[in-house]
């Protein structure tokens, strides 16, 4: 059983629409996360039951459920929806884990709801996966993030360009709010539901909080470090719009997100991502455009309008500083170095070498603390002369070790556990998944799965699966 606490649920009836999940024929469970079921102080064995796996599937409600579909707004590459919304999720309802933390308990590709637009708000079988193995990834490596507690096929046909097996992913998130839901209420000039969301926000996540511009402060402090450390591992977004920026911190919405094999700073892998708005390098500057957005919702909160706008621009004007005191300290971690003052070098001086050479991001960087990094260069003499510098600085290998993956769920991976679960092999799914959620153990069962891919197995576009 789930006992419910359900405080959005609570907020007036226009920050959601009231929708049941839409039943699906054969439901089976796929995966169950039972270390994030205790986590939440749920039962993992009623949860892999008929009755858990109906609830996965949609076609149950337990009680003190009250599924509702989220409403939102958003910029989508920089042009501006007023209505977007949960097309193809269901908030199922909150739950308090024994520690006191508030998890949100989400259903994803579980059927229309009045903000799906002409989409048929399930999802097919890739995109679950894939957000199953990279989130939980990246919560093994401290990265703030939407978890994954279940999985499960829905026996039914969803049509993309082809027939696919369908499946719903039960996202775990400490909350669904994002940028977009409080652009929703402020381009239509609603400042008591904007005033309404504060205080929830405020009292949900951020409880030290003064009001709105303390939030915002607060929020771009999180968020700087959220970027910080994607780029740490190589991670690409691919879809940084503002529905897609948790005001929670989280990462969220793993759409056509990858982890990069060779460096470079411009590398993009979203098919919908044409101009490389969200390449790699450009995350931490879309982040301060979303941040902007999210402080001009706040600005009639905060009293006379042009000290107002003074306030939150000094505020987003913050991120610059935090992030790059997180990068330095993140990066100082990835070469060993616990002082900042030689980390920025360093790191610029490999990054661009990795680049010049096509040099693999992760495993340049778990080679440092192995003495294998070498190996990566076709131009060792110029890594050697890198490497003298580095070296007199006395890096530390266990810092290293502890910051660095020896594997991370590779694009194509990812793609062949696809495949293989799609013809019902689900083995290859449930080997990548132990393997990058222990990414730091050496285990020699493992070792291929760190290899960088070959030029015919490299996965270069990824989608987002609606």
């Amino acid at each position: 059983m789930i006992h419910f606490d359900n405080s959005y649920a609570r907020l007036p009836d226009g920050f959601f629409a009231r929708v049941r999940p839409t039943p699906v024929s054969q439901p089976a469970l796929l995966a169950l996360n039972a270390d994030l079921a205790r986590r939440l102080g749920l039962d993992a064995d009623w949860l892999q039951g008929p009755a858990g796996v109906a609830m996965f599937a949609g076609n149950t409600m337990p009680e003190g459920a009250e599924p509702i579909a989220q409403a939102y707004a958003g910029h989508q590459f920089g042009g501006f929806v007023p209505q977007l919304g949960d097309g193809r999720a269901v908030l199922l309802g909150e739950v308090v884990a024994p520690d006191g933390a508030r998890f949100d308990i989400q259903l994803k590709g579980s059927g229309k709801t009045p903000f799906s637009r002409r989409g048929d708000g399930r999802a097919w079988l890739g995109p679950v996966l894939r957000e199953y193995v990279v989130s939980e990834f990246m919560h093994a490596m401290g990265v703030p993030t939407t978890r994954a507690l279940a999985a499960v096929t829905t026996g039914e046909t969803v049509w993309r360009d082809d027939g696919l097996p369908g499946a719903v992913l039960t996202r775990v998130a400490s909350s669904h709010i994002r940028v977009g839901t409080f652009q929703y209420f402020a381009v239509r000039g609603n400042e008591d539901a904007l005033a309404a969301l504060t205080d929830h926000v405020i009292a949900r996540h951020y409880p030290q909080a003064t009001g709105p511009l303390s939030l915002l402060d607060h929020v771009v402090t999180r968020q700087a470090e959220t970027i910080a450390r994607w780029m740490a591992l190589g991670f690409i977004h691919g879809v940084m719009n503002t529905d897609n920026m948790a005001i929670s911190g989280e990462t969220i919405d793993y759409g056509p997100c990858a982890i990069m094999d060779v460096y470079h700073p411009d590398t993009v892998f979203s098919s919908i991502d044409q101009m490389g708005r969200y390449a790699w390098a450009q995350q931490p500057q879309i982040a301060v455009w979303n941040l902007a957005q999210f402080a001009t919702c706040l600005i009639p909160l905060m009293g006379e309008r042009e000290a107002a706008v003074e306030a939150a621009t000094r505020s987003v004007h913050a991120f610059a500083p935090l992030y790059q005191a997180a990068w330095l300290r993140l990066f100082g971690e990835k070469l060993g170095l616990t002082e900042a003052a030689p980390v920025q070098d360093l790191a610029e001086r490999l990054l661009s070498m990795m680049a010049a050479q096509r040099a693999d991001f992760t495993r340049v960087f778990a080679g440092l603390a192995d003495g294998t990094a070498r190996d990566e260069f076709s131009d060792r003499e110029a890594f050697d002369l890198w490497a003298q510098d580095w070296q007199a600085q006395d890096p530390d290998p266990a810092l290293m070790a502890h910051a660095n993956p020896r594997r991370i769920p590779r694009n194509h991976r990812v793609e062949e556990a696809i495949g293989a679960a799609v013809d019902g092999d689900l083995a290859p799914f449930q080997r990548l998944f132990e393997a990058v959620t222990h990414p730091r153990e050496d285990r020699p069962e493992w070792r291929d799965l760190a290899r960088a891919p070959r030029p015919d197995e490299a996965v270069r576009q990824t989608f987002c699966g609606t």
